[in-house]
């Protein structure tokens, strides 16, 4: 699996809305996680046309505070 050029491992949350990518990013970063609104990498298709880039190591917080925050994606991917 390619790494990116710090060495770490990341993944994208997806969204359907970028209403909803601007949420989560107020989110996620208020939890004191490291995130990055990216352009929606060309191998994954989604409605929106971007992306939050976080370490894939926190894939599992992630997730649980996306869920708990009320803000909807079309998904968690490994880059």
């Amino acid at each position: 699996m390619p790494r990116g050029r710090d060495g770490m491992d990341y993944g994208v949350a997806l969204f359907h809305t970028t209403s909803m990518a601007l949420k989560a990013e107020q989110r996620l970063k208020a939890a004191g996680l490291a995130v990055k609104l990216i352009p929606t990498p060309r191998q994954f298709s989604s409605d929106c046309g971007f992306a939050l880039r976080f370490a894939w190591a926190d894939c599992a917080r992630v997730e649980e505070l996306l869920r708990t925050g009320g803000v909807e994606t079309a998904g968690l991917r490994r880059l």
